[in-house]
Order: structure tokens, then C-alpha cells, then sequence
């Protein structure tokens, strides 16, 4: 079959979105809506070694793993980067994103500022957007108002945020989650416009 002038006979590969902020900031709120209204948005779904919670579905919030698994997955080079995190491990597997993208498919990753970092060294054509909260007291609100944690996590995760939030400037793009549709609409925009 003839290709039109100006067309591709293949999909394009699409960029990487990495998707960072400080725990608490809303980044699984606001990808939940983004995944919602647009479908085609792929996400990357991470693997852990921490203990499915009530409801959660393995392959679907996460790839629960070992410990004996996930050391493999690291010696084999499968994840893309990987992080420690109050006493378990995440990390996201690689070939199903390098998959997506050459297919042409928006991928977006949802991960923490290690995270973010690893990725950057290993895909440096990736594109980083930071969530941020509209202030540091509505931060604090939000992870002490969760009320699933012990105190002493809690207070871990707030020590990561001060850190998490001095590293804004090392993204492409920053978003402020004052409403939770606002930043879908924002993100998209970021996910879908044209590579330079």
C-alpha cells in the first residue's frame, strides 16, 4: 500500500515522561485522572518488593516481587532505575518502556527524585516534570492527614520532601497541583507536544 507524502510508514518513537515531586504532592491523584481521560497515555507500572496493600492487584498498582527476584532483575540489567524506599524497594522495568516508545505510544513514569535521576543518566533524551505543592503547609497536611503510616515514616517522608523540593530546578518543567484537572490538562500538553 502507497504512503502519503509527508507520512510514516512506522510510528514515531515518542519521548519519555517522567513524572517526579515529593511524597504526599498528589502524583498518583493526578495520573489516576490523566489515565482516566486519556488512555492512550501508557504508565509504567513499577515493580516492589513491598507487600501488596487491601485491594491492590499484582501487575496493576504494582509488580510485587522478592527481594531474591528484584536482586535479579538489578544483576540483569532489567530495570530502568530502582530506588530504596522506608524499609522496600521500587523500580521500573525496562523493556516494557523501551517497547511502548518505539511503538510510538506516550509513556509516562510516575517515580521519585532517585528515581527521576537514573533515569535521566540512562535516558537523557527523557522529558522531567516536577509536581509541586501549592505550599509546604499543604504538604505537611496531606502526608499527616493519610493517617496510614506511623509517625516515624511520616516524619521520614517529610524530611525526603524539604530535599525532594530544593531539587525542582534540576527538572524540564515544574506544575504547582492546585487542581488536580488543571495539572491533567498541563501534563498532557507536555506528554504530547512536539520533540524539538
Amino acid at each position: 500500500m502507497p504512503v502519503a507524502p509527508g507520512s510514516d510508514a512506522h510510528p514515531r518513537p515518542t519521548r519519555l515522561t517522567v513524572l517526579s515531586g515529593p511524597s504526599g504532592v498528589g502524583k498518583s491523584t493526578v495520573v489516576k485522572e490523566l489515565r482516566r481521560c486519556h488512555p492512550e497515555v501508557w504508565l509504567s507500572v513499577s515493580v516492589t518488593t513491598r507487600p501488596p496493600r487491601p485491594g491492590e492487584t499484582n501487575g496493576v498498582e504494582y509488580h510485587f516481587a522478592d527481594d531474591a527476584e528484584f536482586d535479579r532483575m538489578i544483576a540483569e540489567g532489567e530495570l530502568l532505575e530502582w530506588a530504596a524506599f522506608a524499609g522496600n524497594r521500587y523500580g521500573t522495568p525496562r523493556r516494557p518502556v523501551e517497547e511502548r516508545l518505539r511503538a510510538g505510544t506516550p509513556v509516562l513514569l510516575e517515580i521519585d527524585l532517585q528515581g527521576a535521576r537514573q533515569v535521566r543518566a540512562s535516558m537523557p533524551g527523557s522529558f522531567h516534570v516536577f509536581l509541586a505543592p501549592p505550599s509546604w503547609e499543604e504538604l505537611v497536611h496531606r502526608l499527616t492527614g493519610r493517617g496510614t503510616e506511623e509517625p516515624e515514616v511520616v516524619q521520614r517522608r517529610l524530611d525526603t520532601a524539604r530535599v525532594e523540593l530544593a531539587a525542582e530546578k534540576e527538572f524540564d518543567a515544574a506544575l504547582t497541583n492546585t487542581s488536580v484537572r488543571d495539572v491533567c490538562d498541563e501534563l498532557l500538553a507536555l506528554i504530547l507536544a512536539p520533540q524539538v
